[in-house]
């Protein structure tokens, strides 16, 4: 069997963005999350609020990290894979990726350094500086990344001259169509996934019963921001979806599953698309939801997939069945932070068992949705890799063999999994660990020696009480 280097340069290009996007999702809400913590304790000077920033800046170090490694490969895979993409989009892509570096890896990178090292070494002003910096950085990475993704979907302030994209406009082609939706998406998306993460093990830890006045404010705070944050994400994606309609109807049809240009079409619950023969089997839908959410007239029109040539149609049945999970999972979110909501009375989010084993288990699902809505943009491109302008078939490297493509594939499946596992090794005894401070993490305010440091003469044996008078 000949092996296909334009599928598999696709699969495994599909497989490092999988695997690095879970990171930044995650990382960028937190360090906005340690920012937060930083702040109230530099303000409260409440011990309960530093112990919270200690254990989650060491879990955002690990998260990072495991995110700038799975991250480096993508720019290689420009190069390797798609060159003849590299040389005509180096103009505008080439810029970006490095402002990405310069004003944002930089930042993060600097002053993260101070925010790991510097706790009871720098004063504590200059190390919440340092967490807010951290947290700007995540944000400015985010803002360059998601320009250059956006503009390959809605491609604008470009012209395509002898195979070449010349920039036209920076200020269009940065700002694009579709780039404010994508950002404030993705921006909704990281704080979710944070909140989630973060109530989820101040959950596990009140079950067992550690530190119960910091977790119980930890879990507070999550689920008043989930509480405003999911519903608001839902609203956030309907003017995403409106966008996307303007811009890439095939997309947006085959999200719906809607083959033929109809009026009143239906939102489709379940259905199973056949590419074949160009339709739908054993539908269940909602009359006429899909055009009131779309046009918001009953009777609207949507364009059916059927509008564009086979070989310009998505795979339909992955886009419209990875959008399915992303809205369902965002209901669940919804509905969660409902429930908590009816039980702040009385407490009652500290102590029942049921919904604080739910939040443990709703730790995972920010993640699915995530990768499930990467899924539904991505998919939905094809089988462009600028859309209407430059093709996957045209970007791919011209001399890659369906064997090399295979090779580095499977090498970075291998790699990835000795990542994946030395990071979940580290980051659950991150979390087992806890909010146990080691000596050397006490705060030392203005720099202050310690009444007693350790020394030959003095070990922390001696402070045990059960050797007094010995």
């Amino acid at each position: 069997m000949e092996l296909d280097p334009l599928l598999l340069s696709r699969l495994q290009f599909a497989f490092v963005v999988s695997f690095h996007a879970i990171f930044p999702v995650f990382t960028i809400g937190l360090a906005s999350y340690i920012a937060v913590l930083q702040g109230l304790f530099y303000k409260t000077q409440n011990p309960a609020w530093d112990r919270l920033a200690l254990l989650w800046t060491r879990v955002f170090a690990v998260a990072f990290g495991m995110g700038v490694v799975s991250g480096i490969v993508m720019s290689f895979q420009f190069g390797t894979n798609w060159s003849n993409f590299s040389q005509a989009a180096a103009n505008f892509i080439g810029p970006l990726l490095s402002y990405e570096v310069v004003t944002a890896f930089f930042l993060e990178a600097a002053f993260l350094g101070v925010l790991l090292f510097g706790r009871g070494r720098v004063p504590q002003g200059v190390h919440l500086f340092a967490a807010i910096m951290v947290a700007l950085g995540t944000f400015i990475s985010t803002f360059w990344i998601l320009a250059a993704n956006s503009w390959m979907h809605t491609p604008a302030g470009v012209e395509l001259v002898d195979g070449t994209f010349r920039v036209t406009s920076w200020i269009d082609a940065i700002f694009n169509p579709s780039f404010p939706f994508r950002f404030a998406h993705m921006a909704m998306a990281s704080f979710i996934t944070g909140g989630f993460v973060v109530a989820g093990v101040s959950a596990w830890y009140l079950l067992i019963g550690r530190d119960v006045e910091a977790n119980r404010k930890a879990l507070s705070m999550c689920l008043w921001m989930l509480l405003v944050l999911t519903p608001t994400q839902a609203l956030v994606g309907d003017f995403h979806g409106l966008n996307t309609f303007e811009h890439q109807p095939v997309k947006l049809s085959a999200m719906e599953g809607n083959w033929e240009t109809r009026r009143g079409a239906p939102f489709l619950i379940f259905a199973l698309p056949d590419q074949e023969a160009q339709q739908n089997r054993f539908e269940i839908g909602i009359p006429y939801a899909a055009s009131l959410i779309l046009t918001h007239e009953l009777d609207g029109e949507i364009p059916g997939i059927i509008e564009a040539p086979p070989e310009e149609q998505p795979p339909v049945a992955i886009i419209f069945w990875s959008f399915r999970v992303m809205v369902g999972l965002g209901l669940l979110m919804i509905a969660v932070s409902l429930v908590g909501l009816t039980l702040r009375r009385g407490g009652r989010i500290y102590h029942s068992r049921p919904f604080l084993q739910t939040l443990r288990l709703m730790s995972i699902t920010p993640f699915i949705a995530v990768l499930a809505g990467w899924i539904t943009t991505e998919s939905g491109r094809a089988p462009w890799l600028v859309y209407g302008m430059m093709s996957h078939e045209e970007g791919v490297t011209p001399s890659l063999t369906g064997g090399m493509a295979l090779f580095t594939l499977l090498g970075y499946m291998a790699v990835y999994a000795v990542i994946f596992y030395a990071g979940t090794y580290y980051l659950t005894r991150v979390i087992r660990y806890g909010m146990q401070e080691k000596e050397e993490d006490k705060v030392i305010d203005d720099f202050e020696t310690p009444k007693r440091p350790w020394s030959a003469t003095h070990t922390p044996f001696d402070d045990d009480p059960s050797k007094e008078g010995a």
